[in-house]
């Protein structure tokens, strides 16, 4: 577990930090604005997390804590024999999200048309974080260009994208409140 007893260290005032294996980087780095994505992902699900309850609501604290594995995944370098083996994210959390998209998207009609973010609070808020969800996924791209990272942490980010969207439509009374796109509808 991680204990933290002060919170300021004064260790990122001239613009470097730390990753997972010590290493100092600069706040700008690749891998830093990966899993800065990643937990401001986290951020909008605890928006939306404001707005649901029940089932919706412990789906989403579950996904929560996998953002955190995915950031201690991404925050730490692949190295061959590290001494400490550090967290990555497994196949069997992108499993887990797949079952997801599939048990909620079993109960919505097929769509007609693109969906415009809306229809409830929650919904919107699941937009939001999906949208942030694929900025994060970009971000892990261009770090992978350049550096080797986890597989499953990219189709993990993939799968949460769709999971995102599937749930906003589930919760807009399984589609039937989403907003539609009407193409050239103001011309």
């Amino acid at each position: 577990m991680v204990k933290l007893t002060k919170i300021y260290t004064r260790g990122g005032d001239k613009g470097k930090t730390s990753l997972g294996n010590g290493a100092r980087v600069s706040k700008a780095d690749a891998r830093v604005e990966a899993y800065g994505d990643v937990d401001e992902t986290n951020a909008v699900i605890g928006l939306v997390r404001l707005n649901v309850s029940g089932e919706a609501d412990e789906t989403l604290a579950r996904i929560q804590n996998d953002l955190f594995d995915l950031g201690a995944d991404l925050c730490t370098p692949e190295q061959e024999n590290p001494k400490y083996p550090p967290l990555r994210v497994t196949k069997e959390q992108v499993v887990w999200l797949e079952e997801e998209i599939d048990r909620l998207n079993s109960e919505l009609s097929p769509l007609n048309s693109f969906i415009l973010p809306g229809g409830s609070q929650a919904s919107a808020y699941l937009h939001l974080a999906r949208t942030v969800c694929r900025r994060a996924e970009r971000r892990m791209i261009v770090l992978g260009d350049s550096d080797t990272i986890n597989p499953d942490a990219i189709a993990y980010i993939n799968r949460l994208s769709d999971f995102l969207f599937v749930l906003g439509r589930y919760l807009n009374n399984k589609g039937a409140e989403d907003v539609l796109w009407v193409p050239g509808a103001n011309r």
